[in-house]
């Protein structure tokens, strides 16, 4: 490790700042093990959301989480209470308690350093004065403007003014400039051998035998401008199962019920000819399930990047809500249809019409999945070098 800072060479207890979402974290992941790589025996601790802080038992490169919803991310407007304040405690997030708890919390832990993973449209300043407040010495983030005292370690930012890269490479730049190397570029995400015997149980008992290829569908995501819409899964469906014996099924978290059920209803089969785990499923069990699963089709969600992390080929129906989140280090079709409108980085489409989603044919999708069907998993899996998506599957 040639560090630009001495003291990162001998930092065992390092904090580990990605304060949104599980796709984040996951996209840190090669960042992380670069990190620990670095010196044995070194701890990394995540300071991540609830949904963020979830990840922890399938990453192996984590050793512990502290969970914070911070003020200044957008998941804090749902993920009120911090997690360093007790239960329940709202009104201690809005009034900054929780924050003052926080550092409290990270000073008695007595870290060695922390790193602060950001998005180009992320601040890192916020989470760098509570460090500094922590009393931690070292201090490493990306930030556009002149942090001070705040990082010993500033990597001035050249997003979006200059590039934009892969939020995969963007990190693995930011351990880079103290020297962290990866040895391996995939993303992590190791579902528990529990995890998988229920998985088998579910599809099982929905029918489905694991052993043999079979599709799964995940139209779900956080934000309402990442996702297809319905009636198109539902003519996505309805092509496939005329054009394959291949058996397909659906998936999603329990606030996905309605949209499955719904899709379900849209597509024409015999609902027995289309089972669902939406519900069913938490999350070991979906890696678990994407692992076994010939091909995966999803939004540019969370369930994409567990796909691209576990080496299911993919399917991602990718809103131009922001270029840098396409799967990363497996084989996978990015489909969209380009609009003005790209790059808005917003959760419901400004302009109403969700064109980038809406505006791809379902017989294209379609299309890709048998492809990705009949090519199987032979030959390695592609790391996308650039951030932009690829104009041949657009």
């Amino acid at each position: 490790m040639n560090a630009v800072h001495p003291g990162w060479r001998s930092a065992r207890r390092i904090l580990c700042v990605r304060l949104d979402s599980l796709g984040d974290v996951l996209m840190c992941t090669p960042a992380l093990r670069a990190l620990r790589a670095a010196l044995p025996g070194r701890r990394l601790t995540l300071l991540g959301s609830s949904a963020g802080a979830a990840a922890l038992p399938f990453i192996p490169e984590l050793d512990d989480v502290i969970v914070h919803a911070a003020p200044w991310m957008k998941s804090a407007a749902t993920d009120p209470a911090g997690g360093n304040a007790g239960p329940g405690t709202a009104a201690a997030a809005r009034t900054g308690q929780a924050d003052l708890a926080l550092v409290d919390t990270l000073a008695a832990r007595a870290f060695d350093g922390a790193v602060i993973f950001t998005t180009y449209t992320q601040s890192a300043l916020p989470a760098a004065l509570l460090c500094h407040l922590a009393g931690i010495p070292l201090c490493l983030a990306h930030c556009r403007e002149n942090p001070y005292r705040l990082l010993s370690d500033w990597v001035p930012d050249p997003e979006p003014a200059s590039t934009v890269r892969h939020e995969v490479q963007r990190q693995l730049a930011l351990v880079g400039h103290v020297g962290c190397r990866p040895g391996d570029l995939g993303l992590s995400f190791v579902p528990r051998a529990a995890d998988r015997a229920a998985a088998i149980e579910r599809l099982r008992g929905a029918g489905i035998d694991p052993g043999r290829p079979w599709i799964l569908l995940h139209p779900g995501a956080s934000a309402a401008s990442r996702r297809y819409p319905a009636g198109h899964w539902a003519q996505v469906i309805a092509l496939l199962s005329a054009a394959t014996d291949v058996p397909l099924v659906l998936a999603g978290s329990a606030a996905d019920v309605e949209l499955v059920e719904d899709i379900r209803r849209r597509a024409g089969l015999p609902l027995p000819a289309l089972p669902t785990l939406a519900g069913r499923l938490v999350l070991g069990e979906l890696g678990a399930a994407l692992r076994m699963a010939a091909v995966a089709v999803t939004n540019n969600s969370g369930p994409a990047h567990i796909a691209a992390a576990v080496g299911t080929p993919l399917v991602d129906l990718y809103a131009l809500t922001n270029p840098q989140h396409t799967p990363w280090g497996t084989r996978s079709r990015v489909l969209f249809h380009d609009v003005p409108c790209r790059f808005c980085f917003k959760s419901t489409c400004p302009q109403g019409h969700h064109d980038c989603l809406a505006g791809v044919a379902p017989r294209r999708v379609a299309e890709a999945v048998l492809d990705l069907l009949q090519r199987g998993t032979a030959g390695p899996p592609t790391v996308l070098a650039e951030a932009t998506v690829p104009a041949g599957d657009g």
